[in-house]
Formats: structure tokens, sequence, C-alpha cells
């Protein structure tokens, strides 16, 4: 399988030098394969917030190397790193322009990586696209093209958010607890789309989650972190054999200590 991407030795530490120190991350070495869907399952503090980060550019890498595709971008912006990867944030008001349409939020979504001038947003073949688009979704989006996305309920706008990310095939998706935030029901509709559109576009992605049902439920591959290290890495049959029983055992197999059910609910 093709290498999409690959951690190298990745240590990231907060207030370096000081009485208050936290060395967050501690040598993590990882890599992806093209296709492979990834969730990312650690207590608080595990450093799954701060390994998404260093990957989408946000967090500056202070040690190590990350390799998209064999090149290294390691030092690339966020804005550099949007050409190839694209994000979906746990907060469904941060993946869209609250003031603009359903349809201008698309067609920003179009020219990801590209300039953007000042032009008309949308064209009549471009809304055309969009509503083909929106009606694989199945929530009536489709004949809302003309709505401002601020007002649409937060599944609805998370939905679009994952279309957005995904209208443009990236190389990597990280998906940053994006079911959080969600009531129950909303947050099942929006995991069923997730797998649907990972899995027909045959995309790369990394879910960090704070749900160890939804873990073990989605993906072919899982990773637990455990202070700053990967304390598992399951895929294949082993991945697809497990339960949340199983998965307490072989972390305590594993890292020697025993972990609570609770502590993994925490994201």
């Amino acid at each position: 399988m093709t290498q999409v991407l690959k951690i190298k030795n990745l240590h990231q530490t907060f207030g370096r030098g000081t009485v208050n120190e936290n060395q967050v991350l501690r040598g993590i070495n990882l890599e992806l394969a093209a296709g492979d869907f990834v969730t990312v399952i650690g207590s608080n503090g595990a450093g799954k917030s701060t390994l998404l980060n260093s990957l989408a550019g946000t967090l500056p890498v202070q040690e190590g190397q990350i390799f998209l595709n064999n090149q290294d971008v390691t030092k690339l912006s966020v804005t550099k790193r949007s050409k190839n990867i694209s994000r979906v944030f746990q907060d469904p008001k941060m993946g869209t322009a609250v003031r603009l349409t359903v349809e201008e939020n698309l067609a920003l979504a179009m020219k990801r990586g590209q300039h953007r001038g000042f032009l008309p947003g949308v064209k009549r073949s471009e809304r055309k696209f969009f509503q083909k688009e929106l009606a694989q979704l199945g929530l009536n989006l489709e004949n809302r093209l003309q709505t401002e996305i601020g007002l649409l309920s937060g599944g609805q706008r998370q939905a679009i958010t994952l279309l957005m990310a995904t209208l443009k095939r990236p190389d990597l998706i990280l998906l940053d607890e994006h079911t959080a935030a969600l009531d129950p029901q909303t947050s099942i509709t929006v995991m069923h789309l997730t797998e649907k559109l990972i899995t027909e576009q045959k995309l790369t992605a990394f879910m960090v989650t704070h749900n160890m049902e939804d873990a073990i439920r989605y993906g072919n591959r899982l990773i637990m972190l455990h202070e700053g290290r990967v304390a598992l890495n399951l895929a294949g049959e082993e991945k697809r054999q497990l339960t949340v029983p199983k998965l307490m055992t072989l972390f305590q197999q594993n890292v020697g200590s025993r972990l609570r059910d609770d502590a993994m609910l925490l994201a």
C-alpha cells in the first residue's frame, strides 16, 4: 500500500524550561497507508489534540518530522498544508462562515488551496453540482442552497462541513472529535455520513474521538495514546474482533496499569 502519512519521532513539550514543563508527546512514530481510517482514543492529557494540531500545522513541531506523500511538511504553515489536508472541528461553527449561504460555503471549499478573487462565488454549473452532492447526505439540504448556514442546526452544519472537507479529495482528512458537540442521535447520523464519504472516496482519515465505542466500530485501525506515547496500535482481525472489555484488557497488558472505562470517555 502507498504510504500517505509518516510521523517520525514527534515530541511536543509545553512550558519547556519552566516549573510547569509538560511533555505531551514523547516520540510518536506512526505510518498511515492510503485508505486507512484510523480512530484515535486516549484519556484526558494523553496527547490526542496535540498530535492532531501538530499534523494540521496549528502547533509548530518542536522535535521530529511529519511526511505527507513522502514530502516533509514539518515546517509548512496551516495554509500551505490545507491544499492537501482538510479538517473537521468539534464545534460545527468553526468549519463554516456563518453569514454566508450554504452554496457560498461550498464554493469556498471548492477553492481550497487556490487563489480566491472577488468574482461571483457560485456559478450555475457549480450550483447543480452542489445540489447533487448535498442530496447524497439525505438531509434535504439540496433545497436550501440560499439559506445562511448559521440558520441550520449543528448536525446539518457538521454534515455540510464534512462535505466541504471532501469536495476536493484531500490526501488526509483530520476529524477532530467532530461529533462531541452533537446530541446522541445526530452524532450517529454524522458518523454514518463520515463512514460513507470516507469509504466511497477511499480517503485516508485520522479521527480523534472521545467515544470508545465509535473508535471500535469505525475504521480499520485503532490507536490508543497514553501519556504521550502509542500504547496500542490495532488493525485487521484484531481490530474487527475488538470490544470495550478486550480493549481495556489489552491496555492493561501493554501499559501495566488498569484504565477506568470512564477515563477513556474524557476528551
